[in-house]
């Protein structure tokens, strides 16, 4: 246990020690990213190229297009994947590694060359043409021999690149829900669209409907509610299980009455390519079960209930 402590302690301090020592190598890189036509190309081998597989990753997912190149298999063919419009993030804590064999056909296309490593004059650092310092006191290891704190320190600052690109592009969480239509999260970031009850399915009700068609309509759609809709089928109001209770509690003859007497006027609504994530907030914000999904004219398009999103994994 001491061990570990100690392990994730240098570790920490790694990231720490970066904190102070951004500079103005930081921002050259972020504007040299923000230039980039083409993609990003991150390269590094051993534990540093796992590292850059995942900023790659983060790139991409995040509005900048990134690809990852093994320095190997670069110089056996691959180094046909750098186009002149690209920009190339090579990460090497020695700066002394294969990814130097590159150096020659970056400087040949032109491409620009950010360089991630520990040693400030190593020959990756001396060809780059903007250098951001990775260096650790200590590798997080016992021996002090494997990648362990520099290699989490260069995860970082390829984060703190990707975060920012990502804020000064503008990337916003819609953004983020185009690139992730899989998983739990792809369900969160899902449109209502995509989720809510339409056509057929929707219970809806003219203000005129007199109380007992409404309830049959309630109790058909199996929603607990019904859009109330007027003559022009735009959105009037709602009438909700709750609604029925409360009115029966005050003594009012409900099956007397019509939709328009029950109905809570200026219900919540969203429109169909809000995020489903938003939609649950909502719900959960409010304490209710449903929101009805209306178009610019406030014509009704569909409904999103609660537990429709439990049973898609949302929650």
């Amino acid at each position: 246990m001491a061990l570990a402590r100690k392990v994730l302690q240098t570790e920490a301090a790694a990231i720490q020690a970066l904190v102070d020592r951004l500079d103005g190598s930081f921002e050259q890189a972020v504007k040299l990213l923000m230039k980039c036509r083409g993609r990003v190309i991150v390269t590094g081998i051993g534990k540093s190229g796992i590292i850059c597989q995942k900023i790659a990753a983060t790139f991409s997912s995040t509005g900048t297009p990134a690809h990852f190149l093994h320095p190997a298999e670069a110089v056996h063919g691959d180094l046909g994947v750098i186009q002149s419009d690209d920009l190339v993030l090579a990460i090497s804590h020695s700066g002394e590694t294969e990814v130097n064999d590159l150096v020659q056909t970056i400087k040949r296309l032109g491409v620009h060359l950010i360089a991630i490593t520990g040693d400030c004059n190593s020959t990756l650092a001396q060809n780059a043409d903007v250098v951001i310092q990775n260096r650790v006191s200590d590798e997080a290891c016992p021996l002090n021999l494997v990648p362990t704190a520099s290699t989490i320190a260069a995860l970082a600052l390829g984060d703190a690149l990707a975060m920012t690109l990502l804020v000064a592009k503008g990337f916003k969480q819609e953004d983020f829900a185009n690139l992730h239509p899989g998983g739990k999260l792809g369900k969160k970031l899902m449109r209502v669209e995509q989720l809510m009850h339409s056509g057929d399915q929707t219970p809806v009700v003219q203000t005129t409907t007199p109380m007992p068609d409404v309830i049959d309509e309630m109790t058909s759609k199996g929603l607990g509610m019904s859009c109330v809709v007027d003559a022009g089928g735009r959105l009037a109001g709602i009438i909700t299980d709750g609604d029925l209770r409360r009115h029966m509690a005050a003594g009012t003859n409900i099956r007397s009455r019509i939709a328009s007497d029950i109905m809570t006027k200026r219900p919540v609504t969203v429109s169909s390519d809000t995020l489903a994530a938003e939609a649950l907030h909502i719900l959960e914000q409010r304490k209710i079960t449903s929101i009805v999904v209306v178009d610019s004219a406030n014509l009704v398009q569909g409904v999103v209930h609660l537990h429709h999103l439990w049973r898609t994994g949302m929650v």
